[in-house]
């Protein structure tokens, strides 16, 4: 790990998505505009958020050509948080706070043992081998299925959103029942669009209904980027995302700011998949996270999770960084101390790739090859933009 670069951890105390809504809800408040904040919310009598999933600050600017309409809009790179994985990112963003206190630390998530809901032992079998004790975050289910009844949203995650208040929502209509909208929106306004014009008709009637804060949320480009890769489809989709914005800033009432953030960038990986060594295997008794954050749980056995250690760091090494829980804790990787329920989600030693690869999980798969991924503390999957524009 001598030559490996160095990562880019967030800004927990600055520029980071942790601070956006913060910022953004309290913009009336005494004290001046956070300097990372765009300037466009100065005097602005109403803000929407755009959330686009997976828009990373290098990707847009290495196509700034395709997307006039976002390069015009004033503003500059934030960081989001550790991982780089939408599941935290997105929770990060709307609760104001780092994974350390939220507690959704992954994608692909332990959750036996913390507590989470009468039953969750019997839903959530602790069959190590079969990964049944890892919880799919975003869709929710376990190899049992729905765990929504058996690892309850709001228990998982009890952080209030939005710092209290009750924004308008404007997401994607398949989401409204979702485990995940539950333990990141709840108790927020739902307004639903299965097309993009919809979607700007929600956002365009609310503001002019008065709303003082409106929060969208648009997943197109994250999703082409992991079907498709970087390419035409990628370069299509974000000249879609273009016109999108320059919708929206056409719909929107005068003195309404429009500000744009994502919840990370992404990296192109392809067939660079990689199968985690046999003996490191031996010693692991379950993988989570994701492909380049991918974290190693510890066998039974007193020096088991040492043992994991030497094996990651000696098979692994020239593609990841290595850590153990203990040492992405003390680094500050999730932005603070995480309480024993939240420590007891995180596995024994991560690998977390900084070459442009994936770290293989039989039980970690979907409807297709992923060609793009994050997770990681690239700069391609940290920085991401944070812009605005009035109407």
């Amino acid at each position: 790990m001598a030559d490996a670069p160095t990562p880019l951890l967030p800004d927990y105390g600055g520029a980071c998505i942790t601070k956006v809504v913060p910022a953004l809800l309290s913009r009336h408040g005494p004290g001046p505009r956070p300097v990372w904040l765009p300037e466009a919310v100065d005097g602005a009598e109403q803000v929407v958020l755009l959330v686009v999933d997976g828009l990373g600050w290098e990707q847009l600017h290495e196509r700034a050509a395709l997307a006039p309409t976002l390069v015009a809009m004033a503003g500059g790179p934030i960081t989001t948080v550790c991982p780089t994985t939408t599941a935290t990112a997105l929770t990060s963003l709307t609760t104001g706070r780092p994974p350390a206190d939220h507690g959704v630390v992954g994608y692909r998530m332990h959750v036996v043992g913390d507590g989470v809901g009468d039953g969750v032992g019997e839903a959530v079998a602790d069959d190590s081998r079969s990964g049944a004790t890892v919880l799919n975050v975003l869709r929710w289910t376990t190899p049992a299925g729905d765990a929504r009844e058996q690892v309850r949203p709001e228990e998982l995650q009890s952080v209030e959103p939005f710092l209290g208040a009750k924004p308008p929502v404007v997401t994607r209509s398949e989401f409204a029942e979702s485990g995940f909208t539950r333990a990141h929106l709840a108790g927020s306004e739902l307004y639903g669009w299965r097309y993009p014009s919809t979607l700007v008709a929600h956002v365009a009637r609310l503001a002019a209904g008065g709303r003082p804060f409106v929060y969208v949320y648009y997943p197109g480009l994250d999703t082409v980027a992991h079907e498709f890769g970087f390419g035409a489809m990628y370069d299509g989709e974000l000249a879609a995302v273009d016109r999108l914005v320059g919708d929206l800033l056409g719909a929107l009432p005068r003195r309404t700011a429009l500000v744009v953030v994502a919840d990370h960038g992404q990296v192109q990986v392809g067939e660079r998949l990689i199968p985690i060594d046999a003996e490191v295997m031996a010693c692991a008794r379950l993988l989570s996270g994701e492909g380049r954050f991918r974290w190693l749980h510890a066998g039974p056995g007193r020096d088991t999770a040492s043992r994991l250690m030497e094996l990651a760091r000696e098979r692994h090494g020239d593609t990841a960084w290595v850590v153990g829980r203990d040492e992405v804790i003390a680094r500050g990787w999730l932005g603070g101390l995480p309480s024993p329920a939240v420590a007891a989600r995180l596995g024994d030693v991560a690998l977390v790739a900084h070459a442009p690869v994936a770290f293989l999980d039989p039980a970690d798969s979907g409807s297709y090859a992923l060609q793009c991924r994050h997770g990681s503390l690239t700069p391609a999957e940290v920085l991401v933009p944070l812009l605005g524009a009035r109407a």
